[in-house]
């Protein structure tokens, strides 16, 4: 079903068309999502999207996004086309299980779930809200907290599938997981899907997300990713975003972390026209540390915008933030970042970061790292630099014959290398770096591997 958007308060907007499609939207949906889904509008109306006087939104105009003349489909589309002929996935050296999700909703149409030998689920996000209540119940909407925040209440309200992933205790995924989002419609569309991974005690998994468009018309997405690492558990999640510049994104992390659980998260963003990713974590048990790094590569008039939370709640928990970022031509960059440390979390170790290289005269950078601490020993920093590429060692590269932009395209690649060397997978690292060197030299323009050539 196809619903034009043409009001501009965005309010009224959503309102009209929840109401309109109401039963579109639940149908297929466990009633305990669909119990989440009004109190989620019933949010989303009181507290609406973000404008720019919200400092946590301040350099990215949200609210603007949303109020354009939009498609939306409540149930998934029916498309003609053969994956494997139209799209080669950019990393395709990896031996994963791949998991599909075309224009929001999870593409495979013999088996919505699967269950391994070990006890691994993963498949539709919907199915899964069906076949697990209690455990779905337990987790899902636990963490995504949609109070004060009308981008997740808006995602809660109408996301109706994505990926479920449940890794059972004292189990390890003998591959990595990969989420292949495309976007592919002969209009202008707006996409709502959810994620939930949930890791239970002593279990492990990698999973990597491909965000693509096949298609060349404008898409916003809007998505959320709620992942629940538990004792002693291990995730790893990389996010390799490649989308065209009529493509707006707009992801929503949030991970809750157990005692003694480790989540490490690689936000790589080599293309889109405008991209946001909010990054939220919860360290609730002691023990626990979490590594949240990106990469941001930016020209033409591009904007990305990175934020983060990390919530350092109970004692005897580590944390580290890297984020860097290459701007050229007429691209425009954020980064906001807090730490905040509440007064029981002693003996906290927490480290931000934030690099930026601006190639050109009219490109902007705008950086806020934060600290608020209320606990007394605790070992915090946060830092930003934004500057040019530095001319000595430009010189001494050129002094030993090396040309100009190949010295340029040396010190930009020493420059990421301390992001890209922070993904575990060997493959994935070696595939990354050499679509990151691709995208330096300017011949990533569009997704590399796609016959369609969007521009």
């Amino acid at each position: 079903m196809n619903v034009d958007v043409k009001l501009i308060d965005t309010k009224d907007i959503f309102t009209r068309l929840f109401n309109e499609n109401r039963d579109a939207i639940f149908s297929g949906s466990s009633e305990y999502v669909n119990t989440i889904r009004n109190k989620a509008l019933e949010e989303f109306v009181r507290a609406g999207l973000p404008e720019r006087k919200n400092e946590k939104y301040k350099y990215t105009p949200v609210n603007e996004y949303f109020s354009k003349d939009l498609q939306h489909n409540f149930s998934p589309k029916k498309i003609e086309f053969e994956v494997a002929e139209l799209f080669r996935c950019d990393i395709p050296e990896l031996d994963t299980r791949v998991i599909l999700v075309l224009n929001g909703y999870y593409f495979n149409p013999l088996q919505e779930l699967t269950t391994l030998e070990n006890g691994v689920v993963f498949g539709s996000l919907r199915a899964a809200a069906n076949k697990f209540p209690e455990l779905f119940a337990k987790h899902y909407s636990q963490y995504a907290v949609y109070a004060n925040d009308g981008v997740t209440a808006l995602n809660t309200a109408f996301a109706q599938d994505g990926v479920f992933l449940h890794v059972p205790k004292n189990t390890t995924c003998d591959k990595p997981f990969q989420i292949i989002h495309l976007l592919m419609s002969n209009e202008a569309q707006m996409v709502h899907h959810r994620n939930l991974f949930i890791l239970e005690e002593n279990s492990e998994a990698k999973v990597l997300i491909c965000d693509h468009t096949l298609s060349s018309h404008e898409f916003l997405t809007n998505s959320v990713t709620e992942m629940y690492a538990g004792p002693n558990s291990n995730l790893d999640l990389t996010r390799v975003q490649n989308e065209h510049n009529r493509a707006t994104q707009l992801t929503n992390t949030y991970s809750h972390q157990m005692q003694n659980s480790n989540v490490s998260s690689n936000y790589i963003t080599l293309h889109g026209g405008r991209v946001r990713n909010n990054v939220y974590v919860n360290l609730a048990g002691e023990g626990a540390h979490n590594n949240s790094l990106g990469l941001y590569l930016v020209d033409d008039t591009q904007h990305v915008d990175n934020f983060t939370y990390v919530n350092h709640l109970v004692p005897n928990c580590t944390s580290n933030q890297l984020f860097k970022g290459i701007l050229d031509e007429n691209s425009t960059a954020a980064f906001s970042g807090k730490i905040h440390v509440w007064k029981d979390a002693q003996n906290t170790q927490a480290y931000q970061r934030n690099n930026n290289i601006l190639l050109t005269d009219t490109a902007k950078m705008n950086t806020r790292p934060q600290l608020e601490i209320y606990a007394d020993d605790v070992k915090c920093s946060h830092g930003a630099t934004v500057g040019q590429l530095d001319n000595d060692a430009l010189f001494y590269l050129r002094s030993r014959g090396i040309p100009y932009k190949e010295s340029m395209h040396l010190l930009m690649y020493a420059f990421a290398h301390a992001v890209l060397s922070e993904i575990k997978l060997q493959p994935l690292r070696e595939r990354v770096i050499e679509l990151v060197d691709k995208r330096l030299r300017g011949e990533l323009s569009h997704c590399n591997n796609c016959k369609m050539k969007c521009q």
